[in-house]
């Protein structure tokens, strides 16, 4: 299968630069994955769509405000890094910006000098890790000093940082976040947990390779970027007694989803497990847990559409991605959302 299969025509102004004053009044496509046909919603009314039994799977990882800006000690040069992934001894992976000055030894100083770090290594593929340090607690000098790493499409201020993150969210290591889930209000999920839906919770944080396109012609020779997750034992006992009991169970967007399927057994079962994940689902996957998701309208030529086509078809989804496109729905993080079931 090719790349060139999931590409459609996105005019830009349909890339959504701010989220919407209400979470849940974003529009809603409602996709039957075996017939194509569509439905035309308000967010809210997902609740419609979901029965008593079912179990929905919302991804509790919380965005860290992980883009700093750093001066060369000695030459005062400037230098952005982004914060990938936490190593022991307060030693990260950084994507650095501009990479020439990013060479091992140099050392770089933040905000009013609270922060310092240290490149230590050059990875292969081209990161860099840095060593910080500071007194106190690293987290809350990252929240005085970082600034949210918004996707490259976006090109807008965002004036409040908890609109990129999710009303659930708790666990603190995603370079992006979950945007499936920026759809639901407090409010929204009492409601859906009155109607008997059961809510269970995995953590996946995102990274970067979320934006990453797929370079390869073929979609079979694509390698997918590893991510941390977790599956506590409280919360898969509540994912396993829904389904063993017949309920559906929804995963809130591809992280949720990968989670799970990275987990399950051959048999639908999951246990409480930690660990990477660099699974790649595409056309012709059977999914081993997952009945149905949440997601948002995703990128031309993205493993994200490739996923989301694995519920259905390729040509039913991309007919819905036209409709989506005709009926001006809001796409990416901001934007509208869609239910394929």
């Amino acid at each position: 299968m090719k790349v060139k299969d999931f590409y459609f025509d996105l005019p830009h102004e349909l890339i959504a630069q701010h989220p919407l004053a209400k979470r849940d009044e974003s529009r809603l496509m409602v996709l039957n994955k075996k017939t194509g046909e569509l439905e035309h919603k308000v967010f809210k009314d997902i609740i419609n769509y979901l029965n008593p039994g079912d179990c929905l799977v919302l991804n509790d990882t919380r965005v860290m405000p992980a883009r700093l800006y750093g001066a060369k000690e000695g030459s005062g040069g400037k230098m952005e890094f982004l914060l990938l992934r936490r190593y022991p001894d307060d030693v990260w992976e950084t994507l650095v910006k501009p990479g020439k000055r990013g060479k091992v030894g140099a050392r770089f100083v933040f905000g009013n000098g609270e922060l310092t770090g240290e490149i230590v290594e050059v990875l292969e593929n081209g990161n860099r890790k840095i060593k910080f340090f500071y007194d106190g607690i690293f987290e809350e000098v990252l929240d005085r000093l970082g600034e949210m790493p918004l996707p490259p499409y976006i090109e807008e201020k965002l004036e409040d940082r908890e609109r990129y993150q999710t009303v659930y969210s708790k666990e603190v290591g995603s370079a992006a976040a979950p945007t499936a889930g920026l759809h639901f209000t407090k409010e929204l999920l009492e409601d859906i947990k009155e109607k008997g839906v059961k809510v269970a919770f995995v953590t996946l944080h995102v990274g970067l390779g979320t934006f990453r396109p797929v370079k390869a012609e073929n979609i079979e020779e694509h390698e997918m970027h590893s991510e941390f997750y977790i599956l506590d034992e409280e919360n898969a006992a509540i994912i396993n007694s829904a389904k063993q009991s017949g309920g559906r169970v929804i995963a809130v967007g591809t992280t949720s989803n990968r989670t799970l399927e990275s987990i399950a057994s051959e048999d639908g079962v999951v246990k409480p497990l930690s660990g990477y994940t660099s699974i790649f689902i595409y056309p012709g996957y059977k999914f081993k847990i997952v009945d149905a998701i949440i997601t948002n309208f995703h990128l031309p030529e993205s493993t994200l559409i490739m996923l989301i086509s694995a519920f259905s078809t390729r040509e039913i989804v991309m007919n819905a991605y036209k409709t989506a496109v005709e009926n001006k729905y809001r796409f990416f993080s901001f934007g509208d959302a869609m239910f394929i079931n």
